[in-house]
């Protein structure tokens, strides 16, 4: 197989694109949107992802990848496009649909059709196989079909898709070995061969086992709050146990995975899903808890500017889907606080009505700093230098980026601390105030 077209050119569908170009395939890469097709052409990068851009540029270059508004005969069709979920919290196949129906025209017998968007369980042989045959093939035979998910983390999808084990789910046997056979020109990791439907509910496990384990750590601290612990210790010494991994508590879930996969799970078996939908209901209170505990530490100062850092949902990228710094904002915009917002790795004009401003502009001023992503630019920051720009020197670290707290002048609030309602805070911050 040695041409290929990739169908959606997001996060996961470019970078693979770019894998397989790079490793001699000819490949063209096809979305819908007018602007990512003209910035491909133009060897402009709209996705910020390390060790992406030098390959990117390569297989421009050399010609192996080309970008388009339709698909072309190829013999592999790869459809890794976006799977929102619905007002009712269910799997969104529209994008799924439309993929799949735009290669129907280019299909020839012999070719094969591999599905790498997270989708809920029978969604490969109840729906993809379905369209598929409609236009006359017969899947396993005449089309080969296969779900493959992508198991990437953004800020090393580079690396991850080379090096992670890969799931390869078939509609047969043969379907299986076509698509394992494909990976296996750049997957250094082990190829894991197995039906399309244990493919489909495989994936969704792993960013579910993630959103629950995160629910445990967010309860956690709301635990820790009312007996008075500090959640970060009690995490660390938890974790020195052989057997125990406890994640990192934060603001919310965010991206399209964790935030959204749980739910395809749910919408199919809602009964049995308890578990699953209760983590979800945890996960998304953080916002509300982190806005909560805004109110109060901002209770008694007037007229109060809030400095933003952060809005994606994830350090060192600028994705921001389905973050809980969006929400955050949009409550604190609805509050109708001061608000400016700083992210170094975000470029765009506004969120929610406010504009993005930079590093300086954004602290001067202001009465709290609000940490809601854990980039490294604000892991080494130079404290002394923000404090002295602030009006009121507070900083609310919602994902625990500030670790060395001797250095503080100022007052350091973090999730779980049950110093939020303690009077001597509040003396605290009134002792930070600067006349001006």
């Amino acid at each position: 197989m040695n041409k290929l077209c990739v169908i959606g050119l997001g996060y996961i569908g470019l970078p693979t694109a770019v894998m397989f170009a790079k490793h001699g395939k000819e490949v063209i890469g096809v979305d819908i949107n007018d602007n990512i097709v003209s910035a491909i052409n133009n060897k402009e990068l709209y996705i910020d992802e390390p060790d992406l851009y030098d390959s990117y540029v390569e297989v421009l270059n050399t010609g192996k990848l080309k970008a388009s508004n339709i698909p072309q005969k190829a013999d592999a069709f790869i459809i890794s496009v976006p799977t929102p979920y619905t007002e009712k919290k269910e799997c969104d196949l529209r994008f799924v649909i439309s993929a799949t129906k735009s290669i129907l025209p280019f299909l020839d017998k012999g070719n094969l059709v591999i599905l790498e968007s997270t989708v809920g369980p029978k969604t490969t042989v109840d729906v993809l196989s379905n369209i598929i045959e409609s236009a006359g093939f017969e899947v396993g035979k005449d089309i080969y079909l296969a779900h493959c998910p992508e198991r990437v983390l953004p800020g090393k999808i580079m690396y991850e898709l080379i090096n992670n084990n890969r799931i390869i789910g078939g509609i047969n046997d043969i379907s299986t070995q076509k698509a394992a056979d494909l990976y296996g020109t750049f997957v250094k990791g082990e190829l894991l061969l197995t039906d399309a439907t244990t493919a489909e509910m495989s994936k969704l496990m792993e960013n579910t086992f993630r959103d629950v384990n995160i629910a445990l750590a967010n309860e956690l601290v709301k635990i820790c709050e009312k007996l008075d612990i500090d959640p970060y210790k009690v995490i660390e010494l938890a974790n020195k146990h052989p057997r125990v991994n406890i994640h990192q508590p934060g603001p919310g879930v965010g991206g399209h995975c964790l935030a959204i996969d749980p739910y395809f799970i749910i919408e199919k078996v809602p009964e049995e899903a308890k578990l699953i939908s209760l983590a979800r209901k945890i996960n998304n209170s953080m916002p509300d808890y982190v806005f909560n505990k805004i109110i109060n530490i901002i209770g008694s100062i007037d007229n109060p500017k809030i400095a933003v850092f952060g809005i994606t949902y994830k350090g060192n990228t600028n994705d921001i889907r389905e973050s809980p710094a969006i929400e955050i904002i949009k409550k604190l915009s609805n509050s109708k606080f001061n608000v400016e917002i700083f992210d170094p790795h975000v470029d765009i004009k506004d969120i929610c009505g406010y504009k993005l401003k930079n590093f300086d502009s954004v602290i001067e001023k202001a009465d709290l700093l609000l940490i809601l992503a854990d980039h490294n630019e604000f892991k080494n920051m130079d404290l002394d230098y923000i404090y002295r720009k602030m009006r009121t020197k507070i900083i609310f670290d919602t994902k625990n980026v500030i670790k060395d707290k001797e250095k503080f002048d100022g007052v350091l609030l973090k999730l779980g601390f049950n110093n939020f309602n303690k009077i001597n805070v509040y003396e605290e911050i009134a002792s930070t105030k600067e006349n001006y």
